[in-house]
């Protein structure tokens, strides 16, 4: 199972071959029964082959975490805040305003069930698994962030591609200087979760 070949395998059939098959009409069941055997097979990798452990990396620099990461934030929120003002001004935090309620069952659903899985797969198991397939550190991380975009393939939406590189590629550069799941997990959440607060729910396909 770590032999260069079965890896190579593991990438093509997990990150390309399952994420694109999403894209195409066929049962929702059949995805969600692939979706959970191949989550399941990445945990079992991860603990039984890589002997990888779930803890919290010690002595984490919070302070240079969110240092940086409000920097990036305020850039983010004031990138994305002009978009939605000068392309559909209408649903400028809209959801906020009129559904507080979606706004708070989505946030909390959206950081459970979808960013911590997506870390997990994306950067711990990742790096954990492949990082030592690739000489050059640079096209590992730029290749993380394009599988990370292709994993939402299924939006059918060009922007969902374009922002999930570009978040790929700032995850990838926080897990590869952090080592750490959660605080890349919470940087996730953060972006994520404005760029639904700011109204662009509608434009990448999120329940508005």
């Amino acid at each position: 199972m770590n032999s260069t070949l079965y890896k190579s395998i593991e990438i093509a059939l997990i990150f390309i071959v399952l994420p694109i098959s999403f894209a195409f009409p066929y049962a929702v069941w059949m995805k969600l029964s692939f979706g959970i055997v191949g989550f399941l097979y990445v945990i079992y990798v991860l603990l039984k082959v890589e002997n990888e452990s779930f803890y919290i990396v010690p002595n984490l620099n919070w302070k240079q975490f969110w240092v940086e990461t409000l920097v990036k934030f305020l850039i983010i929120a004031l990138v994305t805040t002009l978009f939605v003002w000068f392309t559909a001004k209408q649903m400028l935090f809209e959801v906020v305003i009129n559904k507080p309620l979606l706004w708070i069952g989505f946030t909390l659903v959206y950081w459970l069930f979808s960013v911590y899985p997506q870390e997990l797969l994306y950067r711990t198991f990742f790096f954990k698994r492949y990082k030592n397939l690739f000489k050059n550190e640079s096209f590992f991380l730029f290749f993380n962030a394009i599988l990370f975009s292709l994993a939402h393939m299924f939006f059918k939406n060009s922007l969902v591609i374009v922002l999930t590189f570009l978040g790929g590629l700032l995850f990838a550069f926080t897990f590869n200087n952090t080592k750490s799941t959660l605080l890349v997990s919470i940087e996730h959440a953060i972006y994520g979760s404005w760029l639904f607060t700011v109204g662009m729910g509608t434009m990448l396909g999120f329940p508005t």
